[in-house]
């Protein structure tokens, strides 16, 4: 494939990126929130747990169908910032051993979106808030 195939399918595949990754994030919420896939995990309302389930699952479907993307992103990078030192970061340096790397990654692919855009495939691009 040529430099400019690739170049005019990027945003494209920005929005493919968006789509799949939220996708992916959005499932710790739906097991968090809404108990599945099924797990021990059952937080009680309003705890640190349940909020980051909340933002997980709310977030993730905003991101799925590229609504206020950029703000999302942004809250959703924190979030995930957030949870990597509070939770990962104490068990050790290495993100591989700690259970940090999702984290770490999901943090700067949503760092990525807020400043590359949501990509032609999103709401925002139908409603010309955003590409």
């Amino acid at each position: 494939m040529s430099p400019s195939t690739l170049n005019r399918l990027a945003p494209s595949m920005r929005s493919v990126l968006r789509i799949i990754a939220a996708l992916i994030f959005m499932a710790h919420g739906t097991q968090k929130i809404l108990g599945y896939p099924a797990s021990d995990m059952n937080p009680a309302m309003f705890s640190l747990s349940w909020v980051a389930g909340m933002m997980e699952l709310i977030g993730g479907a905003l991101l799925v169908v590229g609504l206020f993307s950029r703000p999302v992103a942004f809250l959703l990078s924190g979030q995930m910032a957030v949870a990597y030192w509070i939770a990962h970061a104490p068990q050790g340096p290495f993100p591989a051993l700690n259970g940090g790397d999702a984290a770490i990654l999901y943090c700067f692919v949503f760092l990525y979106l807020v400043f590359a855009g949501p990509g032609p495939i999103s709401l925002d691009a139908i409603l010309r808030r955003d590409r």
